[in-house]
Parts: C-alpha cells; structure tokens; sequence
C-alpha cells in the first residue's frame, strides 16, 4: 500500500476516535453540572471552528455561537463564522462589542496589544453574560501550542469552564478541522486571533506551527532536553523561544495561587475534583 495513502487512513481513524471521545467528553462535563446548554465566542478562526462543530454535534439545539465583532475586526473573519454555521446548522448571534471598546479607549493613547488584549476580555464578559441568559456554559477554544507558549488573553479567550481542544498542538487542530469538514476559506487562511487589523500569530510568534508544535512535541511531551534537542537539528532560538515562553507563562495556565494559612487551602490541599459525588 502507497506509504502516504496509509498515513491518510490512519489519520482519519486517529481523528475519529478524538471526535468521539470528544463528543463524549462535553456532554459528560455538561450534564454533570446539571445543565443542558453550551455556548461559544465564534471569531471566524479554526480552533473556534473545530469546537462549534463538536458542540453542536454534542448538543444540537441545546448549543448557541456568538460572533462578537470590534471595530477592528477583519469581515472576512465573520464571513467565514457565517459559512461555517449555515453549513453545519450552528445558531448565531452577532454582538457588536465596538462600543464598549472605543469608550474605554476614547481618550487614550492607542496600543494595539492592549486594545487588542481589553476587546478579548469584553468578548469574554458577554459571552459569560449569555451563558447566564441560556442557562450555559462556556466552552474554551485555546489549544495545546497557545495553552504551552501563553498566546492568549487572561480572562479573555483563555477563560471557558470546559476546554475540548486543550491537548492538540496547533498542527492537530489543521488535520481535526479539515476531517470535520470545517470550510476551506477558515482552514486556509493564515492563523490570526484578529486582536487588530493584519495580526498575524505565526508573525508574532517567528516561527511556523509546523515547525513550533515539533519543538513542543519534543521539549513537552518526549521531555528531551535542550541538549538533546539541539543534537536533533533544533534551532537554539526556537528551543529558546518554547522553553522561556512555557516558564514564563505558568501562570496564565494556573488558577490564581492563593497563600497558605490554614490546613485545608483551595488549590493546596484542598483538590476535590468537581464531580465528586458527597
């Protein structure tokens, strides 16, 4: 059998099992809390596509998207939200969040990454206010590449109560979507989080998730040292680059650390899982 036609079907099995595991898995975290009902913030993007997908298949009706536009956002990218959700059936709202950006920001001196990183926030307090109004829960959509090297908004896109997408690399979520059938026109397109016009991740980051999530792959889950990583071909920037951002951004992966004083401290000792049953 042709060598790549093998790795092709192996790669369908690989991702047919995650879709249903998946599935499994937001309906399960769900239902445990006694609701019925998930909602997500729909940028136009992959990795909000991938989730919408497996949401709706978890919940159908009981799922609700939210496009959430700012004055800076691409139109192209909620073109793309729109194609995404008349194919798969997803309901969509759109909520304009300009307003509350540029009332804020009227009278200040214009920064694109805190413009950028206050409109993820006010996105985030929306779609938690609408998760209040259905009755719903928030689901993330960071993956494993931004979750690792801290790409991401504290409170902003990198807050949900329920992550399905937190342990596949950036790479995955390209071989996820195109066997979920996510459009062309979302998988295509270069990976932005649209925080301002023209932002590009793979710019920011220098490096291109092809080459970022190996060195992740290598340095996170292989554990290979940065002497071993280098004896393999490694660049000494990239092993750089992952190794500092990854220490650097424990906290954005952590709970806020709260200081011990008594014998049973949330976050110390205290770590009863949230479906313990009394």
């Amino acid at each position: 059998m042709d060598e790549n036609l093998l790795h092709g079907i192996e790669r369908v099995k690989k991702y047919e099992l995650i879709e249903k595991f998946l599935i499994k898995f937001l309906r399960d975290e769900v239902f445990k809390t006694g609701l019925k009902n998930a909602v997500i913030g729909l940028s136009g993007g992959i990795d909000s596509a991938v989730v919408a997908v497996l949401a709706v298949k978890a919940f159908g009706e009981n799922f609700q998207a939210f496009t959430l536009p700012s004055t800076s956002s691409s139109k192209s990218s909620f073109d793309d939200a729109k194609e995404l959700c008349d194919k798969f059936k997803i309901k969509n709202q759109n909520i304009f969040i300009g307003d509350l950006v540029q009332t804020y920001f009227q009278d200040k001196k214009k920064d694109n990454l805190r413009i950028g990183n206050f409109s993820a926030r006010m996105r985030m307090s929306v779609l938690y206010d609408m998760s209040a109004k259905y009755s719903a829960l928030v689901l993330g959509t960071s993956n494993k590449s931004e979750l690792l090297l801290g790409y991401g908004t504290m409170f902003g896109d990198l807050a949900s109560a329920i992550n399905p997408i937190g342990d596949l690399y950036k790479s995955e979520i390209f071989e996820f979507a195109r066997y979920l059938g996510v459009p062309d026109s979302i998988i295509n397109k270069p990976p932005s989080a649209d925080l301002w016009e023209g932002q590009n991740d793979e710019d920011d980051l220098g490096y291109s998730y092809a080459i970022i999530d190996k060195a992740l792959y290598a340095f996170v889950d292989e554990r290979l040292s940065q002497q071993e990583m280098l004896k393999l071909g490694f660049e000494k920037e990239l092993i750089e680059l992952i190794s500092e951002r990854i220490y650097k951004n424990q906290f954005k992966r952590k709970l806020p650390i709260i200081a011990k004083l008594s014998h049973r401290t949330i976050g110390h000792d205290f770590l009863y899982a949230r479906d313990i049953k009394m």
